[in-house]
């Protein structure tokens, strides 16, 4: 049966595109102050109705002899409140904008609950030097003191705690992306914002 739900939302969503996942209503906005500030806003992506993020996953560049840009996406992946995350067929994922460079780190889950707050690693900007922007980010999960540390990379400083979630948890994310530079300095994701759902 719950396979059943799945298939038929998938469908749903691949007919009218990422887009309608945007208009799930939400009732607050959890953002932090140290983000970067290169870079466009991509598309709000929500977790299906009735998901909310359990986990996540990052893509990150590793460092190369050249351009680094560390933490180039953040993807959300979102449990079915009704049946929690063991059940495979009811998870899900949401993500905004990405950068083009790096790999995808395992999934990284809370031990209970849903992903509630965040801090984001961002490195200042390096003048001369070679920017990366955001390097890495560690959520808390409802139910556990435990912060879920992400295996993005080390530059930069540690901004404070976002607000915590109000209602069951995060629901969905919305990430600030720059573009490629062509022969110019490369940064990719410099910022991010989390909603919330009831």
């Amino acid at each position: 049966m719950h396979q059943l739900v799945y298939i038929t939302v998938t469908v749903f969503l691949a007919s009218f595109g990422s887009s309608v996942r945007g208009n799930r209503p939400y009732i607050s906005v959890l953002g932090v102050n140290n983000g970067a500030q290169w870079g466009q806003w991509g598309m709000l992506e929500m977790c299906p109705a009735g998901y909310y993020a359990a986990g996540f996953s990052l893509r990150v560049e590793y460092p190369i002899d050249g351009d680094d840009t560390a933490l180039n996406g953040i993807r959300l992946h979102c449990v079915n409140t009704h049946t929690g995350k063991t059940e495979f067929s009811d998870i899900s994922t949401a993500m905004s904008g990405v950068g083009s460079w790096g790999t995808w780190t395992d999934p990284i889950w809370c031990p209970c609950g849903m992903l509630m707050s965040f801090q984001l690693l961002v490195e200042r900007p390096q003048g001369n030097g070679d920017d990366t922007a955001a390097n890495n980010i560690m959520f808390q999960c409802t139910g556990s003191d435990r912060a879920l540390v992400g295996m993005g990379m080390s530059w930069g400083e540690w901004g404070g705690w976002s607000d915590t979630c109000r209602g069951m948890g995060i629901c969905g994310i919305q990430t600030k992306v720059e573009a490629p530079q062509g022969s110019g300095d490369d940064t990719t994701l410099n910022d991010v914002k989390f909603f919330c759902c009831d």
